[in-house]
């Protein structure tokens, strides 16, 4: 495990935004901002507090509308959605097991979520020194990495949420110089977002996971944004 001593590289006071707080990694991120006495201040954002959609558009759009019209700053965004298991229906395991509704439900959930989430929050993004926002992604969307096959529409998804990251990150940076938007992987993560999938494979404590990631995040420069890392702060091929 990597302590996580607090994001340093960020303005003393920084304030910080979780969407999708309620769940495993969520959480964990929630309570290890909060443990860090630079931090000024968290939102945490969910569906089943909030009513928080990420996959809706007009949801998204309403969530962000008031920190947006109050002139809210955030320095560190996470998004912290997704699924592996959606509606009871886990990852393929061969082509002919392929269901356009299934593949459908990966893509809203796991890819165009979070480009609504960049569409509305990337704009409360503090301008004033470093800032970060990052997505939670997996290394089995890594085509380059993908030696087993399998897993097509979850591993799609999230190849095209590294996509929407990458050039999000080109485009915010055109007026935010100092931001680093990236995708990370968070390890897998003792949380049942898994639903049994991945008995073989050691897992992580949520806030094990998160205080690595935050400590990648902490030490990451606005020159590596667009990136892909690993919890161990690894980059990821694509």
């Amino acid at each position: 495990m990597s302590d996580f001593s607090g994001m340093t590289s960020l303005n003393p006071g920084y304030r910080a935004l979780v969407l999708g707080a309620s769940g495993g990694i969520g959480g964990a991120f929630a309570a290890a901002i909060k443990a860090d006495p630079a931090c000024g201040g968290v939102t945490e954002l969910s569906r089943s507090r909030d009513g928080f959609d990420i996959t809706d558009d007009a949801s998204v759009g309403a969530a962000a509308a008031p920190f947006s019209e109050g002139g809210q700053k955030f320095d560190l965004i996470l998004c912290a959605t997704g699924a592996l298991v959606i509606n009871g229906n886990g990852p393929e395991k061969t082509i002919k097991a392929i269901q356009g509704d299934v593949m459908a439900a990966q893509f809203a959930l796991n890819a165009i979520g979070p480009a609504l989430a960049l569409k509305h929050f990337a704009p409360l993004l503090s301008n004033e020194g470093k800032s970060v926002f990052a997505t939670l992604s997996a290394r089995v969307g890594s085509i380059g990495d993908n030696k087993l096959g399998g897993w097509i529409s979850y591993r799609s998804a999230k190849s095209a949420l590294n996509q929407i990251t990458r050039t999000s990150a080109i485009e915010i940076a055109r007026l935010r110089p100092k931001s680093v938007v990236v995708a990370l992987h968070p390890g897998s993560v003792d949380t049942g977002f898994s639903g049994g999938f991945s008995k073989t494979h050691d897992k992580i404590q949520p806030a094990d996971s998160v205080a690595m990631m935050l400590s990648v995040l902490d030490g990451l420069e606005p020159v590596q944004t667009g990136g892909f890392f690993a919890y161990d702060g690894q980059p990821i091929e694509w």
